[in-house]
């Protein structure tokens, strides 16, 4: 059996799979300061229905990361870059220990200037003063030959818990991004490391045995192991589990928006002809581009926990609210724990939904009396300011869905499975999961214009996304046969490029590493594998050609165990 366990920022859940059968599912409330405790009540509750032996995999999809990012709650990195000549690497400065070196590796993979190893050292020496443990170390064109990046990470290595070297985070030339990616991936190391330690002991306990992987971003898993040296590729994992588990439990033939809706957030995804739309080049995260390939999105602060605020709207452009004044009702982003209904202090939209009596949630006393207290300070019904709470809401959520939309339509568009070039998406459904989705359904489906549809198991649609979602890796090939020189960075292989070494070759030989790689414990070698980038250049000297600069990225490709798809009772629809 299946287990996955979707971590939110309101809700932790899970859900037990057996085939395409939900045998056991749970549902507990995130405690944001203690993640762990959340994990072990829900894989508590789930247990009692299914024994822990019968689990062959649990997959898991976390906010950690996403969060310490966000909040700033990392441990400080030295950021060590080689940049070359052509480029001032304060460009790319990030985090506040950034040490620009000399030594340079040119695009063909030469050495043109020596690493100075006393700069190293000085560097070193300040870090240990500064009791700063971690690392990222990235050169320009490291991915064509990383003997700077390791030379410097031996000279660092006495004095450092980690150290991310950036041509074993990507294999994309693109050097600004992944110098924010390996800086990310150093940030989060330590934490993300002690939250894997925590959940093995506590996975353990339970009595489950079976192979633990973490959701990345672009919809896959990666085995727990490897995910400990790649913390960075669990970022946003939690948007990646609401499309995953849209796949599993919706019929998705053209374009479409996804919308999951919790307690803090909405998220927002796109479908393009029933397949995820992904950022090829990589995620944008707290305004740094990085190489994380991702599903492409986007999070607006509405939630069924948004706080409900009032103020006056001196600008003029307030609607009316009432006899005295011109008022301005909010919804969000701001959360105080739980809405009244559930007993929380401060009326949130789900007790504006529960004054329409649309919803029966908890203590529908509690959240009448909270608005009509909220109201009354303002001199207007507690029904109008619900009604302009619910209204503010679907509009912040139709506002986002459209500029979605705009920045998607502006370039070329991939998904998953392929590119579809300079394509305008145009929805005609929308999908909605999450707690509150019932009662926005009808609401959406004016606001949108689109027909929504709600599957019926809306609320633990993640953590089934997260059990469903296969093991996907990439890795990409360099080839300069005029070195006679091949390598791939992501697996170490180095070898060499005879003369005649062709595209077709390199090809070849990418898939065969990749199906080796395949091979290891907790991938699947029938996975399917996508070449997504191939190209041979030639370099040209007096006498003529004199060899073929050679890359070739293939990938796992994102998606469902086998295809899955979750037996269900038939799906509410709006509009």
């Amino acid at each position: 059996m299946l287990l996955g366990v979707d971590v939110g920022g309101t809700h932790t859940d899970a859900v037990v799979l057996r085939g395409n059968q939900v045998v056991a599912s749970a549902k507990v409330d995130t405690d944001s300061q203690n993640l762990l405790q959340s994990i072990t009540q829900v894989l508590d509750l789930v247990l009692r229905e299914v024994p822990p032996q019968v689990i062959s995999r649990l997959n898991l999809s976390t906010t950690l990361t996403t969060n310490a990012l966000v909040e700033d709650k990392t441990e400080n990195v030295a950021v060590i870059v080689s940049a070359g000549p052509g480029m001032d690497p304060e460009m790319f400065r990030v985090g506040s220990h950034y040490f620009p070196v000399t030594g340079a590796i040119d695009h063909r993979g030469m050495e043109v200037a020596l690493i100075n190893d006393s700069e190293i050292k000085s560097v070193a020496g300040y870090c240990k003063r500064a009791n700063v443990r971690a690392a990222a170390v990235v050169g320009k064109f490291s991915t064509r030959n990383p003997k700077h990046e390791e030379h410097i990470g031996r000279i660092l290595a006495p004095d450092m818990d980690h150290i991310s070297l950036g041509h074993r985070l990507s294999g994309h030339l693109n050097f600004p991004r992944r110098v924010a990616t390996a800086y990310y991936n150093a940030a989060v190391w330590r934490l993300f490391n002690s939250f894997a330690n925590a959940v093995e002991e506590s996975v353990l306990a339970c009595g489950i045995t079976a192979p633990i992987n973490i959701l990345k971003a672009d919809g896959g898993t990666l085995p727990l192991e490897m995910a400990r040296n790649l913390p960075v590729e669990s970022i946003l994992s939690g948007p990646a589990a609401s499309v995953m588990g849209v796949l599993a439990l919706c019929e998705i033939a053209g374009d479409a928006v996804i919308l999951d809706i919790g307690g803090t957030t909405t998220d927002i995804s796109l479908f393009a002809n029933g397949s995820p739309i992904i950022d090829e080049n990589g995620t944008s995260f707290a305004s740094q581009n990085t190489l994380v390939r991702a599903i492409n999105g986007c999070s607006v602060g509405v939630g069924g926990d948004s706080v409900i605020g009032v103020s006056s709207d001196n600008s003029g452009a307030g609607l009316q609210r009432g006899a005295r004044q011109n008022l301005r009702i909010t919804v969000g982003p701001e959360r105080c724990g739980p809405c009244m209904a559930l007993g929380g202090s401060r009326p949130a939209l789900m007790d504006a939904f529960n004054t329409l009596t649309r919803v029966g949630l908890g203590n529908v006393a509690a959240s009448r009396r909270g608005m009509a207290e909220l109201a009354a300070a303002h001199g207007i019904q507690p029904e109008e300011l619900a009604a302009q709470a619910v209204e503010c809401a679907v509009q912040k959520i139709k506002t986002a869905v459209a500029e979605l939309l705009a920045e998607v339509n502006s370039r070329p568009v991939y998904t998953i499975r392929e590119l579809l070039g300079k394509r305008r998406i145009n929805p005609e459904q929308a999908f909605i999961i999450g707690g509150p989705a019932q009662v926005f359904g009808d609401y959406l489906a004016e606001a949108l214009g689109l027909q929504v549809k709600i599957p019926v198991l809306f609320s633990v649609a993640n953590a089934i996304g997260a059990a469903l979602a296969r093991n996907t890796a990439e890795l990409e090939l360099f080839a300069d046969t005029q070195q006679g020189r091949l390598l791939i960075p992501t697996l170490g292989i180095e070898r060499r490029a005879p003369r005649e070494y062709s595209l077709e070759d390199a090809k070849a030989d990418a898939l065969s590493a990749m199906r080796r790689h395949l091979s290891r414990p907790g991938l699947r070698e029938n996975a399917p594998v996508d070449i997504i980038e191939a190209y041979s250049f030639n370099m040209v000297g007096e006498s003529g050609l004199v060899g073929r600069n050679l890359r070739v990225k293939c990938q796992v490709r994102p998606g469902l165990v086998e295809e899955a798809k979750i037996c269900q009772a038939a799906g509410g629809s709006a509009g």
